[in-house]
């Protein structure tokens, strides 16, 4: 932990010293919400998000805020290491376009539905009226399953330490994760308000009472989402093994790891039950694997979790941007960003001005993100990257 803020109603633990105001305001809303327990956690690559910083930790007393979970419900990443050592940058090309071919991007999704045996089993065991949201989406959400989305989400080969090919992924729960955090957040703002706007609108961290019906839908439904975007992550995974096993037939793969880093989880801290917030932060109790991808073009991380409590036995989720997106656009050059890439002999799909809201010169120095953990977490392996596919 580098500072301790103690200004507010509540203390704040920051693992950064660059932090901009934006997210240090959002981190004392936060710090000063009446249910908040015990302190705020911020961790190294914290940036500003809706309501609450991403890369922001907050455990809760009787309340759950879908906006300190966000409307990427679930989303994470998965990795796995292969038998490999390596591909010639040929095979690697072929790999990629595979990819291309067979994952939908973007906005994409598949045009046949995928086996419902795939999604969720919870969805197919229960009523409309237990999830209301999740069942409406059920039918997109079959179509969505296996599709990687935009932003920041990626395909990565890469390369470990001992000189194996691995393959990361990073993705979330899509559509139905979006309908599940605006229905609820709708629904919180209504509460609030009804409550006497305990919490001021600007902030946008209405809440809804844990015990009460709304309350007990999001935490299943939000749930419903969380194992939808694993899926999603291991649906995309299995195709990428496909593909290299065509390619080369005697390819083994171990087993993958999955962390989720967007999601309320009922837990115990300091003695006491609570609803913990990860809003861009991955779990690291200890012993615990993490994964903490770097930007277009930086390291990425296998890690275990140390246990530290001030953290809520929390770490990154990732490097943490440093540009907004648009800001991307007009600062970032292009030459400079494909160079950078290219030095490194890394294939990758930087093209347009608009992909340049996720080239690495967008995010912050991963290398000084996990020194700044050193506390919360122990690296692994380091992985570097050859080849990506971005959303």
């Amino acid at each position: 932990m580098i500072e301790t803020i103690s200004t507010e109603k509540k203390p704040i633990k920051l693992w950064l010293k660059d932090i901009d105001s934006d997210t240090l305001s959002q981190a004392k809303n936060l710090a000063n919400l009446p249910f908040l327990f015990h302190h705020v956690a911020i961790m190294p690559d914290a940036h500003v998000g809706y309501g609450m910083p991403i890369g922001g930790v907050a455990a809760t007393e009787g309340v759950v805020i879908p906006n300190a979970v966000g409307v990427d419900i679930g989303c994470g990443v998965c990795a796995l290491q292969t038998s490999l050592p390596t591909l010639e940058k040929g095979q690697m090309k072929k790999v990629l376009q595979a990819v291309r071919q067979t994952i939908p991007l973007g906005f994409q999704h598949h045009k046949k539905p995928q086996s419902s045996g795939r999604m969720p089993e919870f969805a197919n065991k229960t009523s409309g009226k237990d999830l209301p949201v999740v069942i409406r989406e059920y039918d997109s959400g079959v179509l969505q399953l296996g599709t990687l989305g935009g932003g920041n989400h990626f395909i990565e080969l890469q390369q470990s330490d001992d000189g194996l090919l691995w393959i990361m992924i990073h993705s979330g729960s899509r559509n139905i994760g979006f309908q599940v955090a605006k229905h609820y957040n709708q629904l919180a703002a209504k509460h609030n308000k009804a409550h006497g706007g305990i919490i001021p609108g600007k902030w946008q961290l209405d809440y809804l009472p844990q015990g009460s019906e709304d309350g007990q839908r999001y935490l299943r439904e939000m749930d419903y989402c969380v194992q939808f975007a694993a899926a999603n992550r291991r649906a995309m995974l299995g195709r990428v093994r496909e593909i290299l096993s065509e390619l080369e037939p005697s390819v083994s793969f171990s087993t993958p790891f999955d962390v989720a880093h967007n999601y309320a989880a009922i837990e115990n801290h300091f003695g006491r039950e609570v609803i913990v917030h990860r809003k861009g932060a991955t779990k690291a109790s200890a012993g615990e694997i993490g994964l903490i991808p770097g930007s277009q073009g930086s390291v990425s991380y296998v890690v275990r979790g140390l246990g530290n409590p001030e953290s809520f036995s929390s770490c990154s989720h990732g490097a943490g941007r440093k540009l907004g997106r648009k800001q991307a656009q007009r600062e970032l050059d292009m030459k400079t960003e494909v160079g950078r890439l290219e030095r490194q002999g890394i294939l990758h799909s930087l093209r347009h001005k608009r992909d340049l809201e996720e080239a690495a010169g967008a995010y912050k120095d991963i290398t000084e993100v996990i020194n700044n953990q050193q506390d919360l977490i122990e690296v692994i392996t380091t992985l570097r990257p050859l080849a990506v596919v971005k959303g």
